[in-house]
């Protein structure tokens, strides 16, 4: 059986990397007994893929992992018994059974959204997390209206000219002062968060330190359009549902 997994990771687990959050679950579904499937041949191991692996410092609440199982009694029972072996920082939120044609997780993602939040503290001037920035509105509109947002990234190979606007789907304030976004999530086309909001406080002559706040994973998303279609992007714990199927 196809299981997927959403979890959170926060507080002092947002600093632990991506290959070490693979050795924890591996660690922590062998102490939860879970009957996981293992791969086969001289070396197996067991069968687990991660959506999106997330950049260290980065809180989340919309992780997705999934794994194969020989036999379980119920989602329910799995939550509670892997939750009761979680450290804190890390927190099942939902397991669901999928059907057996869907695509892993990590092959699915195709957008994620994101909070970003002045640090508690940080500034006395906004101590619920918005960010000091005077018709931030306003400012956050002048620059998703730009026909193309040019940002220059540095790589291993050299130089990469981006244009970020291909890959920001919404761009809003929260209530609080804050910042969300949607963001192209996929291997092929990936826009990382703080490239959008360096290329924003950039071109609103305006100077934060990435030291300075917070960004949060809110949810992963696939995409359901088919092709023409504007895209219609489903959190990845909703794939298996048939209204979801049916699009």
């Amino acid at each position: 059986m196809k299981i997927r997994i959403k979890f959170a990771k926060y507080g002092a687990m947002k600093f632990i990397g991506h290959l070490d959050m693979m050795r924890y679950f591996q660690k922590a579904i062998r102490r939860a007994d879970i009957d996981i499937r293992y791969s086969e041949g001289f070396n197996p191991h067991q069968i687990m893929s991660f959506a999106a692996p997330l950049g260290v410092g980065i809180e989340s609440y919309g992780e997705y992992m999934d794994i194969e199982v020989l036999s379980m009694t119920s989602a329910e029972d799995m939550k509670r018994a892997l939750n009761d072996v979680m450290v804190e920082g890390v927190e099942i939120l939902s397991v669901n059974v999928m059907p057996d044609d869907v695509k892993n997780a990590m092959a699915s993602v195709a957008a994620a959204s994101y909070r970003i939040a002045m640090k508690e503290g940080y500034s006395e001037k906004t101590p619920s997390g918005g960010f000091p920035i005077d018709d931030l509105a306003g400012k956050l509109q002048t620059f998703y209206a730009q026909e193309h947002i040019p940002y220059t990234k540095e790589t291993k190979k050299g130089v990469a000219e981006l244009d970020l606007k291909e890959g920001l789907y919404e761009l809003a304030p929260e209530p609080d002062g804050a910042i969300r976004m949607l963001v192209n999530a996929s291997s092929s086309g990936n826009i990382k968060p703080a490239m959008v909001f360096e290329s924003f406080c950039k071109s609103a002559g305006i100077d934060i330190p990435q030291t300075a706040y917070q960004v949060t994973r809110l949810e992963t998303y696939t995409d359901m359009a088919k092709d023409g279609e504007a895209h219609k992007f489903v959190p990845l714990s909703d794939v298996g549902n048939d209204d979801n199927r049916k699009r």
